[in-house]
């Protein structure tokens, strides 16, 4: 099955809780209760997005996390690269060129086909921004770029 992680899915949570504050910052422990992510896990997901820097942190009393950008200028990519690593549907459209990434490699008829497919993802990824998670509907025309083919009717008459 290809997922994402529950740290990736925590991370987009927390991220969309934090766009809601508008440049403000929340504590760990704020959007642990407000998202009821167990705040183990919301303080480590926010370390990685800070070291990322996807987040920026503030100290003293008033301190907390923060959006280092506006929500509009956070692509997905960026957040899912930071918790995930490299957005890679199969292991062979990550490797390098001259090391085999697998034994069926001398004799794949798919491996351009997955690197095709997972470009594709990318840009797909990379046209959604954080902002758009944030909205009621998703804005399908972010991903109309894709020069993806119309998928025929599957109801039958043709």
């Amino acid at each position: 099955m290809f997922r994402m992680s529950k740290m990736t899915d925590y991370g987009l949570v927390l991220l969309t809780e934090l766009a809601r504050e508008e440049g403000g910052t929340c504590t760990a422990r704020e959007l642990a209760e407000r998202t009821r992510v167990p705040l183990p896990s919301v303080s480590k997901v926010l370390k990685g997005l800070q070291s990322a820097g996807v987040l920026v942190s503030h100290r003293g009393a008033m301190g907390g996390y923060g959006l280092a950008r506006p929500a509009a200028a956070i692509p997905l990519t960026q957040v899912i690269s930071a918790l995930e690593g490299p957005v890679a549907i199969t292991a062979c459209v990550q490797h390098t060129e001259g090391e085999p990434s697998c034994e069926l490699e001398s004799v794949c008829r798919v491996r351009g086909h997955w690197r095709v497919i997972n470009q594709a993802i990318q840009e797909a990824l990379g046209r959604l921004t954080l902002a758009d998670l944030c909205s009621s509907e998703l804005r399908v025309e972010r991903l109309v770029g894709l020069n993806l083919p119309a998928r025929p009717d599957a109801g039958g008459a043709s």
